[in-house]
Parts: C-alpha cells; sequence; structure tokens
C-alpha cells in the first residue's frame, strides 16, 4: 500500500469519528463502509472477533465497545429499535429491514426522498440541519397522507423475503431455458 493511500484512510478514519461525553468514539456502521464491508452481518463478524480479541488481552469489552442500537422513525415521530421492529414483523436479525418492506413503504420513502432532493435545490437549502428538517418534514408528509387513507404503514406484514423472490426468479428463468431447448 503507498504511503498516500494510507494517509487517506487514515484522515478518513479521523474524520469519521465523534466526540460523546468527551470520548472520541466511531460508529460501527460507519467503520463498515470505511473498511469496506458492504454487508452489515460481515462486518458483524469483524467485531465479534474485536472483542474477543479485547477479552483475550484482558481488557473489559464494554470499556472499548458499546453497544448502540439503530433506530428508526415510524412515522408518528415516535422511533423503534430497528431489532424490535424485525421481531414484531417476524424477520431474520441477520437481515436488512428494507429487504421486507412492503411496496408502499418503499414507495413512499422514495417518494419522501424525491421531495427533499426537488426542495433542497429550488430552495436552496445549505447545511445538514436544514436539509435534514426538509427530510423529516416530507416523510412527515407523506405519512399524513397515507394515514389519511387508512394506511399505516407500521401496520403493514411484511413483503416476501427479496432474497426467496431473487431465488425463485432465478429458479424459474433455468426452467424456462430448459423447456426452449
Amino acid at each position: 500500500m503507498k504511503k498516500e493511500e494510507i494517509i487517506a484512510l487514515f484522515k478518513s478514519y479521523e474524520d469519521g469519528a465523534c466526540i460523546i461525553d468527551s470520548t472520541e468514539c466511531w460508529s460501527a456502521r460507519e467503520l463498515q463502509k470505511l473498511f469496506g464491508y458492504s454487508l452489515w452481518q460481515n462486518f458483524c463478524k469483524v467485531i465479534s472477533k474485536a472483542k474477543e480479541a479485547c477479552m483475550n488481552v484482558g481488557q473489559l469489552i464494554d470499556d472499548h465497545f458499546i453497544d448502540i442500537n439503530k433506530m428508526v422513525s415510524i412515522g408518528s415521530g415516535a422511533e423503534r429499535e430497528v431489532d424490535m421492529m424485525k421481531r414484531k414483523m417476524g424477520m431474520p436479525q441477520g437481515r436488512p429491514l428494507a429487504d421486507f418492506l412492503p411496496t408502499i413503504s418503499i414507495k413512499a420513502k422514495d417518494f419522501a426522498a424525491e421531495m427533499t432532493s426537488v426542495n433542497v435545490q429550488t430552495k436552496d437549502l445549505q447545511g445538514e440541519t436544514a436539509i435534514t428538517k426538509e427530510h423529516v418534514d416530507n416523510n412527515a408528509a407523506v405519512r399524513k397522507m397515507l394515514t389519511e387513507r387508512g394506511i399505516i404503514p407500521e401496520n403493514l406484514p411484511p413483503a416476501e423475503d427479496v432474497k426467496k423472490v431473487e431465488r425463485r426468479l432465478a429458479s424459474e428463468e433455468k426452467k424456462m431455458l430448459k423447456n426452449k431447448k
């Protein structure tokens, strides 16, 4: 690895740090991207190995790792842990929540994101605070429209597992190609 690459990686690592209660720390989700892991469950294995290494050298895991559960907005202004939502919807813990979201929920999120993108341009919004507020406002507006029509996103049943759909489509494609011959 070249010296420039090492310097750039170190800078990215340092830039990802945040201060919580006077302690420098890093989000595992940010480190996941930095270290090139595309799947969270694969990076969780790395974290587990790091925790094990702490124990092996006599360090307390709690001195080096703080488990913070990712929260998602459920639209009513409240937040819920992703793991809790997965349990409620009967989803596997190692899989992304988005793999099971009903199509209407995905489309609603896309719509709110597009509204934000347009409004950032037309309103010339600058800075994270202004853009975040716009995004939250747009999500609330989309949710209001859905609930006025009797659709409560968190009460919808989970969609079919994306991985199962992919396997079924691949199988059907193989059968079609086999039958074509």
